[in-house]
């Protein structure tokens, strides 16, 4: 198998002109979003977009498939239904419901040209919304398979992860990635919703800006933390940590912009903290 190119990928990398997408200017964000990360993706994934099942892969998820299966980036409905949607079935259902789904050590065959090739994997399914928060997609990522979770809670499993940030774009981004990486995220803009939102559900982890309009990510956090001692924090900021010095909790903190390693290493660092029983 050719090894996997790593110089990066985006959308404006191919000619889309000739897809069933279109010209990608024309694209919603969402799907931009959602393309730039699979694009530039090492994990093999998959992108089904829209009622018509129209697909995007990445070189990855290509050279698995094998070269019948046709070129990155794709954007056609295929012929047959890809080997990982087929696999999926009711949690591809339910990830178009709205509901982000594992399916944990599946075997897929891929018929290439020079024979076909059976791998096991999990299987990580993320709905796409759009701005109005419907469902327009579903990113479907093939992880190597892993043993069956052990009934004790290890401390570094999915986290539920409610993230502040009044940039919408931004929101969204984050969000994707953290349910790309394996955890339940949901977004808000206010402080005020974030508030609110706590009061009625269950979260281990507050992701949050610092500067918020109204009120401060940092007094966000302290009003969270005084109704529910085990959340944890991370607070994120273009402004460094001057606002941050002195706070009576432990929390962790990135700074604007920051690398998807040092979100994943915030994440591990805050799982490890106890979190919330029962």
């Amino acid at each position: 198998m050719p090894d996997l190119d790593t110089s990066a990928r985006s959308t404006a990398s191919y000619d889309w002109s000739a897809t069933a997408l279109g010209d990608a200017a024309r694209w919603p964000l969402p799907l931009r979003l959602a393309s730039d990360l699979l694009l530039n993706s090492p994990v093999p994934t998959l992108l089904v977009w829209g009622t018509e099942t129209i697909t995007v892969f990445n070189e990855a998820y290509a050279l698995l498939a094998g070269p019948g299966y046709g070129r990155v980036p794709g954007g056609s409905v295929p012929p047959v239904l890809p080997p990982p949607l087929a696999a999926a079935g009711k949690i591809l259902d339910a990830a178009w419901r709205g509901e982000a789904g594992v399916v944990q050590d599946t075997s897929l065959t891929f018929r290439r040209l020079d024979g076909s090739q059976e791998s096991r994997f999990d299987l990580r399914l993320t709905p796409v919304r759009d701005e109005t928060g419907a469902v327009r997609g579903v990113q479907v990522a093939l992880a190597p398979a892993t043993a069956a979770p052990q009934e004790e809670d290890t401390g570094d499993g999915a986290m539920r992860i409610l993230v502040v940030e009044d940039n919408v774009d931004s929101q969204y981004l984050v969000c994707e990635m953290l349910k790309a990486f394996g955890h339940e995220a949901d977004g808000v803009a206010h402080p005020d919703d974030a508030l609110a939102l706590l009061a009625r559900q269950r979260y281990d982890v507050l992701f949050s800006d610092v500067s918020l309009p109204g009120m401060s990510g940092v007094d966000l956090a302290t009003r969270a933390i005084a109704d529910d001692p085990s959340l944890r924090v991370i607070f994120a900021s273009g402004y460094g940590d001057t606002l941050l010095r002195h706070l009576s909790f432990p929390y962790q903190s990135l700074q604007k912009p920051y690398e998807i390693d040092q979100l994943q290493d915030a994440l591990t660092k805050v799982a490890r903290r106890p979190g919330k029983g029962g």
